[in-house]
This record gives C-alpha cells, structure tokens and sequence, in this order.
C-alpha cells in the first residue's frame, strides 16, 4: 500500500521529512517542496520508501553514480550544490540551538576538492563495493566517482586482494592515498599462511602498493609511505586517521591557524599525526597529546626531521581518561580541541576551569559539538565564530570549526 506525501525539510540523516496524521515520516532521495509516493514498511511505518516523485522540486539533480539509491554510500546526490550546503550549515545552527547556543554561523565552505582520498571497500565472497543503505548486503562497484582520481588503482587492487582471499571471513579494506602511493590495511582476514602471505606481497608489487599490511602488520612495503603536511614529512602508522580531502585538511588547516592568531604556544589535544600541530609548530611551540601511539611516534619523528620549527613536546595520553589538566596548560596561549565523533566532555570540564585565552574547537559531529561548547561557555568562554565546512560531500556528515575567548 502506498500513500502521497508532501516533503517539508530535510533531516539531520538526508531523508526528506513529511508530518503525517500519525507523526513524522522518513523518505530518503526526497527534496523539500516535494509530492512524492511513498511505501510504508509494516515493522518500522515512519520509514518509507521512495516509490516515485509526483512533483518535483527545482533543486533536484541527476545523480552522478549508477548506485547511487542502493549504495549506502551516499544520501544526497539528487540535490543541487547550493541547497545542499545552506542544508548543512543549517545542521550546525540547529546543534547549537538544541543546547541553547545562539552564535552566528558563517556559510557553509565547500572542502570536497578532487574528492575522497581514503576509504574502506567491503569484500564478501570476492566481491568488492559498499554495503546497501540501511542493510548488510553488499553493492559490487567498479568505480566511485567520490573517490579522488589518486584513489584510481584502490578497486582493482582490492578486487585482487578479495579474490585470493575470498574463502575467508569479510574483509574491510582500508586504502589511503598518500604521495608515494596507496597505503592498504587488510583487516578481517584471519591468520595468513605464508602462502597467503607471498601471493599478498606478488599483488602488492603488481598494482604498485606503497604499503600493505593487515590489522597494522607488515605484508609488503614497495616504497615508505609518506604524507606532506606543511613543511614536514609524515610517514603515518597503517591506518592512520587522515581527513578525508586534502582540500578538507587545507580548509581545517587554515582555519585552526586563523583562529588560533598569534598564540605563541599551543597545545594540540587529539593531533593524530599532527595535521594541525606541524602547521602550528611553524610559528609557535606545540604541546601535541593523543591515545594513539603509532601517531604520536610519526609526529615526532616528522617535527625531529623538519628544519625551521619550533620544539614539538608530544605525549602518548588517553585524553578520555586522563584529560590535560589546568596545571598542564600552564602558559598555553591557545588549545586546539578536536576530538573523535563522541566529543571529549570530561577534556571540554576541564578546560572550562582554566585559564587558556583562546580555544579553537574541531569536530565531525555537530551533536557532541555543540554539547563540549555549551560546557565551555557556561566556565566562561564567549563564542565568537563558527565555520562550517564540508568535505563529505552527498553525506550528512559535515565539519565544523569555533572560535572560543575567555571572558
């Protein structure tokens, strides 16, 4: 049974929302203004599914991907540029509405550059794609047109991969781009034999691997994978967090330098690899703390082998459990804060009983965002500037940077 429903807005997932007689109802591939048909499922009836567009908005786009409505990959390639990235600024304004912050919001900057430069292919039973949206069956690609074109030999050297071990578990491939070539980790394989293990080497060779590894342990390395970032050279532990453009990671960039002015001495919390505490340690001192060991150790080789910085302290520290503390950031001009998507509210406690002038926040999740921020402003920071910024494009997931004095 079907019904005919009139879309009103958008909602924080991508689907198009109508208010029904019995309450709200979800139809994903739907735009605002919209007279779509739609069917109900029995189990789950405010989820519908989009049957046909009755009448269609001005904004609508061709999708760019064959997949795209099957794929889980992506939930907005039917809407025009501009809508869609007033859309996710307007997801940044509402998580700060929730937590009852009113502070201006500058307009959403386009950061998808040439496109995705890491990403995590599916292989079941040799098959290689991404999982069906809202369900775990595998879609079998051939090409993403997301992707960024250095990610042009990722598929067919994940078809490889899948092929030789494709009587084994599921596998998830995680491939990044790097400037001396892919970086792939193998994760859910199971113990390899040294049958497995030489074949894996053989296609490391074939499809001109930098690095392949599984769960993080050596396979093969054809040339050491490496990273500019600023003036320095990274190379990242396997798996390592990486923005996802590298237009991404310029616009963050500039806006945790912008933000953080002329502090002369910085700290870093959950720096990775050190995306921004590289850039920072160009013209201030750099306190830079995360969990993650193996990225710590690269950000310390890099700022050792890079001329022309300042002194880089980094601290392997579990920041969720134990945060930096008041007396940590003696004489810290300036925190930089992004933390992973659940936020870091015992790190966000804390810093609101110091004293640190200036704290540029960074996250993923607007939600958690907008939580650490109310915290910080209710020990006295002021909010002075929002950034938006998207560079996952045709996702609901945006990035966002503030700006926080102390008053």
């Amino acid at each position: 049974m079907t019904d005919v429903l009139t879309i009103e807005r958008i909602g924080h997932r991508g689907d198009g929302i109508a208010v029904t007689a019995t309450g709200e109802a979800f139809v994903p591939y739907a735009l605002p203004g919209e007279t779509v048909e739609t069917a109900a499922a029995p189990e789950h009836p405010e989820r519908r599914s989009l049957v046909r567009v009755v009448t269609a908005s001005p904004e609508r786009a061709t999708p760019i991907c064959p997949h795209f409505g099957i794929c889980g990959g992506c939930a907005t390639q039917h809407w025009q540029l501009a809508p869609y990235l007033a859309w996710k600024r307007q997801l940044v304004v509402e998580a700060l509405r929730l937590e009852g912050i009113d502070a201006p919001v500058e307009d959403c900057i386009d950061a998808h550059g040439e496109g995705r430069r890491r990403v995590t292919l599916h292989a079941r039973n040799g098959s290689v794609g991404f999982m069906e949206a809202r369900a775990h069956r595998l879609v079998a690609i051939e090409r993403c047109p997301v992707l960024s074109p250095a990610l042009a030999g990722a598929l067919p050297a994940a078809h490889a991969i899948a092929a030789l071990l494709r009587d084994g578990k599921p596998l998830d491939l995680q491939i990044t781009t790097t400037d001396t070539g892919l970086d792939v980790d193998v994760r859910g394989s199971g113990a390899l034999n040294a049958n497995q293990s030489a074949a894996l080497a053989r296609i490391a060779a074939a499809h001109r691997l930098a690095r392949l590894t599984r769960h993080g342990e050596m396979i093969a390395q054809n040339a050491v994978p490496l990273l500019r970032i600023g003036k320095a050279t990274v190379t990242p532990p396997p798996g390592a967090f990486l923005q996802a453009t590298v237009k991404g990671e310029d616009t963050l960039s500039t806006l945790v330098m912008d933000n953080a002015g002329k502090a002369k001495h910085v700290a870093d919390l959950f720096c990775g690899i050190g995306t921004f505490a590289l850039r920072l340690a160009e013209r201030a001192r750099v306190l830079a703390a995360d969990s993650e060991g193996g990225a710590i150790e690269a950000l310390k080789k890099a700022a050792a082998s890079t001329q022309g910085l300042k002194p880089v302290d980094t601290q392997a520290r579990d920041l969720f459990r134990r945060p930096m503390l008041p007396l940590d950031l003696k004489g810290i001009d300036a925190v930089v804060f992004d933390p992973p998507r659940q936020g870091a509210i015992e790190q966000a406690k804390i810093l609101a009983t110091s004293a640190v002038p200036v704290i540029v926040a960074v996250s993923c999740n607007p939600a958690t965002f907008a939580r650490d921020l109310r915290t910080l402003i209710a020990g006295g920071y002021r909010l002075t500037r929002v950034t938006p910024v998207d560079q996952f494009r045709y996702s609901p997931h945006v990035e966002v940077v503030g700006r926080l004095e102390k008053r």
